[in-house]
Parts: structure tokens; sequence; C-alpha cells
């Protein structure tokens, strides 16, 4: 939006609203969903190693032992308890991932079922669908709310100043940039900010809302899709099934406007 008419207050909110969204941005394109599973694997291979050096210390050490003073068996026995308490862990790590595969493999067949839901989550990422997205915050009468929306890559592409009513307000943008040209689907990142009467600026709660278009399986969390912005299921805090009231209405009524015509075309034909 242009500045040129905005108060300094004004400017400040939004400004505060920008660098939030910028934050957000560099925030989700530096997660990686693979730090977890790389991790676990390293741990796991850390133990083999671990393994097999017990091994071979516990070798060399019967190989070099006094002949006139060998290892006493006492010591001989807790080396080897130690020896499969290793082995031990180093199972129990490989079938507790193993068992973790399944459950979300099954967990991944349940939650397919979301598949074209509408949902709405506690998230700064703001899914752009068919060149819509929906976000929604509590506000008070006549409050003055900045809104700043950033592309992956930190850009801010929108932003906006917005007068809130007391409630549940709703802000929905058709996809269009500060400009005026229309930008394409995708994952964006939001912000939104209010300022109290001393120019104190402060986070605005809010949410996002998007049609679910698929499930996957996350680093911590089964995530969900929408459209290519991608969301934590433990983030979401309402789903709702969409209507097909409103289109079957459409199919009858399209219907009926067929028969209606057949039978104008068959009187037309008789005379």
């Amino acid at each position: 939006m242009s500045t040129t008419s905005l108060t300094t207050s004004e400017y400040s909110l939004l400004s505060a609203a920008e660098a939030t969204a910028k934050s957000s941005a560099a925030t989700s394109s530096s997660t990686s969903s693979t730090t977890s599973s790389t991790s676990a694997t390293s741990a796991l291979s850390s133990l083999a190693d671990n393994y097999t050096t017990f091994l071979t210390l516990l070798t060399t050490q019967l190989q070099h032992q006094d002949p006139s003073s060998p290892m006493s068996s006492d010591s001989f026995t807790s080396e080897l308890v130690e020896f499969a308490g290793v082995e031990q862990q180093v199972e129990t790590n490989s079938k507790l991932s193993s068992l973790i595969s399944l459950n979300e493999s099954g967990q991944l067949s349940s939650d397919s079922a979301l598949v074209g839901s509408q949902a709405t989550a506690t998230s700064t990422t703001l899914p752009l669908q068919n060149s819509s997205a929906q976000v929604n915050f509590q506000g008070t009468s006549g409050q003055t709310v900045a809104i700043a929306v950033s592309n992956s890559a930190g850009t801010i592409v929108k932003d906006d100043l917005v007068t809130a009513t007391s409630g549940t307000n709703t802000w929905t943008w058709d996809g269009t940039d500060n400009s005026g040209n229309q930008l394409s689907d995708g994952a964006y990142s939001v912000a939104v900010k209010t300022m109290d009467s001393s120019g104190n600026t402060s986070d605005v709660s809010f949410t996002v809302t998007g049609t679910i278009t698929g499930i996957q399986t996350g680093t911590d969390d089964m995530e969900v899709q929408m459209g290519s912005a991608t969301i934590p299921m433990s983030e979401l805090t309402n789903v709702s099934q969409v209507s097909s009231s409103s289109s079957s209405s459409s199919s009858s009524s399209s219907s009926s406007d067929d028969d209606t015509s057949d039978t104008s075309d068959s009187s037309s034909t008789g005379s």
C-alpha cells in the first residue's frame, strides 16, 4: 500500500508488521524437515560405532592380558554385561524406529480422510489457494491493525491497515501484491500487529484458513498440505467438511433448466 498518506504511528505499525513477517519467512525457509531424522540416524550410527569399538577393546584386552595374572572372572563378567547392554541399546533404538514408522503409516492412512476439508490453524504460514487467502483475528471496535505478507524470499508483497470491529475479524487476500500484480498460489508468511495509545506495538493473535489438499509425515508431527503450504497437524484448531449442498442445488437447477429447454425445443418442433 502507499505510505505517502500514512501518519507516523501508522507507518511505524506497518513497519513492525513487515519486520515480523520477514522474520517468519526466514524461520520457515531455514527449517529443514530432515534435521531430526538425520540426528536420529546419526545417534544410531554412533551407538553402532561404540558397539564395534567396545568389542575391539575387549578382544585386545584378552589378547594382551598377563598370563601369570589373567583377567579376573568378575571383571570379565562385568565387561560382558556392559557389552550386552550396548548391544541391547542398539537393538532397542532400531526396533523403536520401526515401530514409529508403522504408527506414522497408520496415522497417515486415517488422516487422509481430512483431504478436501477446510481447516483453521494458528500458523504464520498463509496458504494462497486459487488466488485467495484468509486471516482471522480478534479485535476491538476502532482498533487499528496492520497486516503484512511476505514471500519465501523475505520480500514484503502485501501490507494493509484495517480498522477492526469488536469480536472476530476476517481479512481476505486476493493474491495481488501492493502494485496490483497477481501472485502465484503458494506458501506466504503473515504477521498481524497493533499499537496502543503509547505507541507500543504488539502481536495480535490470529489464525489462517485454507483447504487441506494432502497429508504427509513431518519431522515431529503429521503435517497437512494446503496447496504448497505445509502446516503441522498440531497447529490446527478447527477442521470442517466443505458443504456440498450448494453444488447439489446448482446441479439440480442446471438439470431443471435443461429439462425446460428440452420441452421448449420440443414444442417449437411440434408447431
